[in-house]
C-alpha cells in the first residue's frame, strides 16, 4: 500500500532530500518490511518467555458414581473418565461430589543448548528483519534519487524537443513567405512543412516520457501527481567533489543482508544438531482431594453422601517432586535429514552471499568508469553546442541568401539539437554515474553528501 500525500502546485519545491525522506516514510515495501521486524521482536520475545517452567493451577468439583471395574482400558483421544472406587458385583447409581485441587511446575532446566538455540535462531531472525528492511531503504532511496534525476532529464529533453520545433516553424515562417514571392522552390515549403510536424511529434514523444517519468517519481515517494516542482540544481551544477576512487564507510546493506541470512541459517543447523540430544526436566506437584463416598464404602456402599460442602472439602493431600531425563532415540534418525537440509542451506546462503560481493564488486567498477567518461563528457557538451550553433547560424544565413538549400540547414537543425540534448543531460549524466558509485559501495552518503538542498 502506498500512501499519497498531497504535493500541490505552488508549494515549495520537492528537492531532493525531500524525496528520499518522503519515500522512506510512505512506500508501502518499506512499511510492511517495518512491521516483519516488529514481529520478529515478538517471537523472539516469545522464545526466551520460554525459559520460564510451566506452572498450572486447576481445581475441580464434579458430581457422579465411582463404580470400578476389573480389567484394561485405555483413553484414546483424551476422554477417559477418573472415576475410581471398588469393582462391586453388580452396577449402583449411587453419587456423590467429589473434588481435586492442582498445583503443577514442569521445568526443563537443561536441554542440551535448545532453548538458548531457539532464543539464538530468533534473534538471527530478527537481525535478518533489519537488514532486509535496511537494503530495502537504501535500495528505494537509490530508486527516489533515480527517479528524480530521470524526471529532471526527462524536461530538459522535453524543453530542447521544444526549442527545435520553435527553430522549425521560425524556418517554415521564412521559407513559406520565400516561396510565396518566388524566391525558393515551392518544395522546400513542403519540406518545411515536414520538419514541422516531425519536430512535434518528437515534442509529444519527450512530453509522454516526461509524464511518465514524474508520475514514476510521485509514485516511489508517496505523493499524489498534480505536476511537481523540481530542483534543477543537478542540471547546471556539478557535485562539490567527485572521487571515483572513495570507498564504502559501511557494509553494503545488500551485503549484511546476505550475511544475516547466513548467520541465520547457521543458527538453524546448531539447533538441528542440539535435536540429538536428550532433556533433563524438574517436577513438582501438589495436590488435594475430597470426595462425598466415606473411607469404608467398600464395605459398605450405604456410606456416602451427596452433600456438596462434604464433597468440595479437601481431605487427602500429596506431593511430590522429582526429576526426569527424556531421550527419545529415535529423533536421532528422524533428525539427521533435516540437519543435512540445514547443511545444505548454510552452504546456499554462503554461497549467495559470495556472488552478491562478485556482483558489487563489478557494479562498482563499472560506475567508476562511468563517472569518468561523464565528467569528459560533460566537458564536451559545451564545445559540442557552440560549434553546432555557429554552424546553424550560417548554413541559415547562406540559405536565405540562396547559396546553399534547405537539406544543409536542416541537417545543422538536427544537429543543434543533438547538441542542446547532450549539453542538458550531461551535468545530469555525472549525478547519475555518482548514484551508480553509491549504489554499488553501499554507501549513499557518496552522492547525499553532495546535495546543496
Amino acid at each position: 500500500m502506498v500512501f499519497l500525500v498531497n504535493y500541490a502546485i505552488g508549494q515549495d519545491v520537492l528537492t531532493m532530500k525531500r524525496a528520499l525522506e518522503l519515500g522512506l516514510t510512505n512506500y508501502g515495501t518499506i512499511r510492511a518490511k517495518s512491521f516483519q521486524v516488529e514481529s520478529a521482536k515478538g517471537s523472539l520475545s516469545q522464545e526466551k518467555r520460554n525459559y520460564v517452567p510451566n506452572v498450572v493451577v486447576s481445581a475441580q468439583q464434579v458430581y457422579g458414581t465411582v463404580n470400578g471395574q476389573n480389567g484394561p482400558a485405555y483413553g484414546f483421544g483424551g476422554f477417559g473418565v477418573s472415576s475410581s472406587g471398588l469393582p462391586l458385583p453388580q452396577q449402583n447409581w449411587n453419587a456423590g461430589f467429589g473434588s481435586l485441587y492442582l498445583a503443577n511446575m514442569n521445568w526443563e532446566v537443561f536441554s542440551f543448548g535448545r532453548t538458548r538455540g531457539r532464543i539464538r535462531v530468533a534473534d538471527a531472525a530478527v537481525e535478518t528483519s533489519k537488514s532486509d528492511l535496511a537494503q530495502e531503504e537504501f535500495q528505494h532511496q537509490v530508486r527516489v534519487a533515480a527517479a528524480y534525476l530521470n524526471a529532471l532529464a526527462s524536461r530538459r529533453l522535453t524543453k530542447a524537443q521544444q526549442k527545435n520545433l520553435d527553430r522549425a516553424q521560425v524556418i517554415q515562417k521564412d521559407i513559406v513567405a520565400r516561396a510565396k514571392g518566388g524566391l525558393v522552390p515551392g518544395v522546400d515549403s513542403a519540406q518545411a512543412n515536414a520538419e514541422v510536424a516531425a519536430a512535434k511529434i518528437a515534442l509529444l514523444r519527450a512530453s509522454d516520457v516526461q509524464q511518465e517519468q514524474e508520475q514514476n517519481l510521485a509514485f516511489l515517494v508517496g505523493i499524489a501527481y498534480a505536476g511537481l516542482e523540481l530542483d534543477t540544481t543537478y542540471v547546471v551544477d556539478l557535485p562539490a567533489v567527485i572521487d571515483s576512487t572513495s570507498k564504502a564507510k559501511t557494509i553494503h546493506p545488500t551485503i549484511n543482508f546476505y550475511r544475516s541470512r547466513f548467520n541465520q541459517s547457521v543458527q538453524q543447523l546448531r539447533l538441528g544438531r542440539a535435536s540429538y540430544y536428550p532433556s533433563l526436566n524438574v517436577v513438582g506437584i501438589f495436590q488435594s482431594r475430597g470426595s462425598g463416598f466415606s473411607q469404608t464404602y467398600a464395605q459398605d456402599q450405604s456410606r456416602f453422601t451427596d452433600s456438596y460442602a462434604t464433597g468440595i472439602k479437601p481431605t487427602i493431600s500429596n506431593y511430590l517432586i522429582g526429576v526426569g531425563l527424556t531421550w527419545n532415540l529415535t529423533s536421532i534418525y528422524r533428525t539427521n535429514a533435516q540437519v543435512k537440509a540445514l547443511k545444505y542451506s548454510s552452504l546456499a546462503s554462503e554461497a549467495e552471499m559470495q556472488l552478491a560481493t562478485a556482483q558489487l564488486k563489478t557494479q562498482s567498477e563499472i560506475a567508476d568508469a562511468k563517472l569518468v567518461r561523464a565528467i569528459q563528457i560533460q566537458e564536451q557538451a559545451p564545445i559540442q553546442v557552440l560549434s553546432a550553433t555557429t554552424a546553424y547560424t550560417q548554413r541559415r544565413a547562406l540559405y536565405h541568401n540562396g547559396l546553399t538549400n534547405l537539406v544543409d540547414i536542416t541537417q545543422s537543425m538536427y544537429t543543434l539539437n543533438r547538441a542542446e540534448s547532450d549539453r542538458d543531460v550531461a551535468y545530469i549524466n555525472v549525478w547519475q554515474a555518482l548514484l551508480l558509485k553509491a549504489a554499488a559501495t553501499g554507501d549513499l552518503g557518496i552522492f547525499t553528501n553532495q546535495l546543496t538542498r
